[in-house]
């Protein structure tokens, strides 16, 4: 608890205490009165301030204003009638014990946010004169090298050039189990380092750095309202002055009624009591309250398991999610080319043939160059290699050893005139050739995300009916990545244009515009489908700022798996908020009919208001805990 939240607990102690105390003194008349008075602007002394600046804000209609003109009604019951005051002290006594649960319950939720805030770093280490200084991480530009100590955040997105060390990744992935860093690998903002020294050179700035990205999407999140807490939000406006003008035709029209229709003396105490206690059942706290609520929970038990969620209304969305486009590269497969078949022509070895590769590649950064080079496994010595001339589109000739070797797809082999064999195996072929002569070919292919079939099985499960693969590759390595994972239907070698066209065709096919749709990549050419899907989901790991900036779930550890959790924690969520929306309203109607009839009194009152208030609170905290989902 904090300390606002001790001192409301000692007032509601101190004033329960005393209203027990006081029915055992025997006192009566204005003593009696002053006595009860003291417990009561204990307990409600800022519940009252509030209703004051309320009406002199000219914003009247608020809960505050029902608990102020309830109790003070009471008062009045009890100066007139019967003297007894503990009804108006009980209700704003389990009022406030409802707030005070209420506040609590926030302060749990709020609590992964919190966690989350914890990676934001407070400094950066740079060497000055072989001494380190710490520097706001603001003030570190790209391409400074910086240094990360055991124990300390990663303050600022890079490239390691010293050191290797494990991470922990958990306050962005949600995973404890730590990861291995070593030098020449990426390195991203928010990390805890564990054990060794680092030595990092920053790639980007500060603010736009993972660690800055991550807190800003969490800390706007809530400005963007879900449809269920926007009607919660118009109900309310509505509902509160119209249960209050409610009230006011109820403490009066009947007994007028009965005076100048009827030619009875009217009963105003009586229907007085009633319009009181209909106010205190009317009061919507139990929907105003627990609706967000759900909706912040949910967000916070999301991000602990490494999902952002930008906003409630994405969460409601995601819920509602029957067909997911996938890209390929990246996002179902790791988009790490890599050397998986080496056929050597007769004559030719195939250590030869790829040190031969590798030495006519290795003036090119291309990710197929590297993957030729990284297959190799040797330092590659580059004065064996004279002459080098790339031909866009193809490959490349290069002298190597003074003979010419050609190294490219199908059509460098046919510009060059030399006979090839062909391959229809999914992946990317690099064809050699050695003076004219075919020496043979490399198989080259992405490999396929290790928990990508699960995944899929996952939210087949979840509910998802339609899932298609969208990407600019080969028609036949698509056809083998759908069939390995199962994947409904795949569309191939696709431009960035053709990818928003088929997402529009999939979303004109729909035949219930409840069904949303949801794309999921990690590229800059997916930032414009990310932006046209119902909801966009990106990978945040190795995924590129403008797919982070344009989609509306970002995936901290690039699983594809997360996609089925975000899916379920979000359906979670949405049924929270029907259980609490349809058990408010129904209570609360239920009890206001009762109310008016006479047959409910100020204590049934206080549950309508504050016991359902609890309830609700309750079974929002549930949308936290989504580890096991």
């Amino acid at each position: 608890m904090n300390k606002k939240q001790k001192k409301m607990l000692w007032r509601i102690i101190v004033s329960a205490v005393l209203m027990v105390a006081l029915h055992f003194v025997p006192v009566t008349g204005l003593v009696r009165f002053a006595l009860y008075m003291v417990p009561y602007f204990i307990v409600g002394y800022d519940i009252l301030w509030k209703a004051v600046l309320g009406i002199w804000n000219r914003q009247v209609f608020d809960e505050n204003f029902l608990m102020a003109v309830a109790t003070v009604g009471a008062i009045v019951i009890g100066l007139t009638d019967s003297g007894d005051y503990t009804e108006a002290i009980a209700v704003m006594l389990f009022y406030q014990i409802g707030e005070l649960f209420q506040s609590y319950a926030v302060g749990r939720s709020r609590k992964n946010i919190s966690e989350l805030m914890d990676i934001r770093p407070d400094y950066a280490n740079i060497e000055v004169d072989g001494q380190l200084e710490q520097v706001d991480p603001d003030e570190v530009e790209v391409g400074s090298i910086i240094i990360v100590q055991p124990g300390e955040k990663v303050p600022i997105d890079g490239i390691v050039v010293e050191g290797r060390s494990t991470l922990n990744t958990a306050a962005l992935t949600g995973e404890s189990v730590p990861r291995e860093v070593a030098e020449g690998g990426e390195i991203i903002s928010g990390c805890i380092n564990l054990t060794g020294l680092l030595k990092i050179r920053t790639t980007k700035e500060f603010g736009e750095s993972t660690v800055s990205k991550i807190l800003d999407l969490v800390e706007n999140a809530s400005s963007r309202k879900s449809k269920s807490e926007a009607f919660i939000s118009k109900f309310a406006k509505v509902y509160t002055p119209a249960v209050c003008y409610s009230a006011v035709a109820l403490a009066l029209l009947p007994p007028l009624t009965r005076q100048f229709l009827m030619g009875l003396t009217p009963d105003w105490a009586d229907w007085f009591y009633r319009a009181l206690t209909f106010l205190v059942i009317s009061c919507p706290c139990a929907l105003v309250i627990s609706i967000p609520l759900s909706f912040f929970a949910g967000i916070g038990g999301a991000s602990n398991q490494g999902v952002l969620v930008k906003g409630s209304n994405y969460l409601e969305t995601l819920a509602q999610t029957r067909t997911l486009v996938f890209d390929k590269t990246g996002t179902l497969t790791e988009g790490v080319f890599e050397v998986t078949r080496i056929t050597p022509a007769e004559g030719f070895e195939e250590g030869r043939l790829l040190e031969l590769a590798a030495l006519a590649e290795s003036a090119s950064s291309h990710p197929i160059s590297k993957s030729l080079q990284k297959a190799y496994g040797q330092e590659l010595d580059r004065s064996r290699v004279g002459q080098v001339e790339e031909r866009s589109g193809a490959g490349v000739v290069a002298e190597v050893d003074g003979k010419s070797v050609a190294a490219g797809n199908d059509k460098l082999m046919n510009q060059l005139g030399v006979a090839f064999q062909e391959s229809d195996e999914p992946g990317t072929v690099v064809h050699i050739s050695v003076d004219g002569v075919y020496a043979g070919q490399i198989l080259i292919a992405d490999r396929i995300k290790p928990g990508a079939a699960e995944a899929i099985a996952q939210l087949r499960s979840a509910g998802v009916r339609r899932m298609v693969m969208l990407t600019g590759d080969h028609r036949s390595v698509a056809e083998k990545v759908a069939k390995e994972l199962g994947i409904d239907e795949y569309y191939s070698e696709l431009l960035p244009a053709d990818k928003v066209t088929k997402v529009e065709e999939l979303l004109a096919e729909r035949s219930n515009d409840r069904d949303k749709l949801a794309f999921v990549g990690d590229g800059i050419n997916d930032a414009p489908v990310l932006s046209r899907a119902d909801i966009g989901i990106a990978m945040g790991a190795m995924g590129s700022d403008a797919a982070i900036e344009a989609a509306d779930v970002v995936l901290m550890d690039d699983d594809p798996r997360k996609i089925a959790k975000a899916i379920k924690i979000s359906r979670k969520c949405l049924r929270i908020v029907y259980q609490n929306t349809w058990f408010a309203i129904g209570v609360k109607l239920g009890c206001l009919l009762l109310g008016a009839l006479g047959i409910a009194n100020m204590w049934l009152a206080i549950f309508a208001d504050v016991g359902v208030m609890v309830l609700a609170v309750l079974n929002a905290i549930r949308a936290l805990f989504v580890k096991n989902l």
